[in-house]
């Protein structure tokens, strides 16, 4: 008889994973107030810690024999106009007090239309890169949650109950998803 196998979800992961980066960055900024470290001294602490974490979740999920599983909601029901849920429609014209005389009144309508149409534009197009961003950032993270822990993970059959080999794959794979952060960091340092 097979012995059954653990899988983990990858929404949890995925969510778990942005909760410990979020808190590891957020105490590591606020406890740096105090010893008045650098941005680059404390962007390097909060990377180790997670990279510490990221090292320690997988050694664990490869020995124990943890797989991912694909959970994650898919976008292609995306529609332009989700984000403000607007009708097309412009809004009421209010009514218009001014007592400078029917020229006023005509010009305060002209740029009150006028305004109109550039914010309904402006609300289009902020809408438009709001969500081209927001793909973005979600492309990337899925593959960095996902794509590489499924990677990892895969090779769970191989260091199941095999605590050196799970060592040795972990290191490796967190000097991989980790070490470019760094290096990134540390040419930023250097060339200013």
């Amino acid at each position: 008889m097979k012995a059954k196998e653990t899988y983990l979800k990858g929404k949890s992961v995925f969510t778990i994973s942005l909760i410990v980066i979020g808190v590891t960055i957020l105490t590591v900024y606020l406890s740096g107030i105090n010893y008045n470290r650098t941005i680059t001294s404390n962007l390097y602490l909060s990377l180790g810690i997670i990279g510490m974490c990221l090292f320690i979740f997988m050694t664990y999920g490869l020995y124990k024999g943890i797989g991912l599983i694909d959970n994650f909601p898919k976008y292609k029901d995306f529609k332009s106009g989700d984000l403000f849920s607007s009708s097309g429609e412009l809004p009421d014209m209010p009514s218009v007090d001014i007592g400078e005389g029917i020229g006023g009144i005509i010009v305060s309508i002209l740029l009150w239309i006028a305004m109109t149409i550039l914010f309904v534009f402006l609300l289009i197009m902020l809408e438009a890169i709001f969500w081209f961003s927001f793909f973005v950032i979600l492309a990337m993270l899925y593959w960095i949650f996902f794509r590489a822990l499924k990677m990892v993970f895969s090779k769970s059959n191989e260091t199941k109950g095999a605590f050196g080999k799970s060592i040795v794959y972990s290191l490796g794979y967190t000097i991989l998803f980790t070490g470019w952060i760094f290096g990134i960091v540390y040419l930023v340092e250097n060339l200013k």
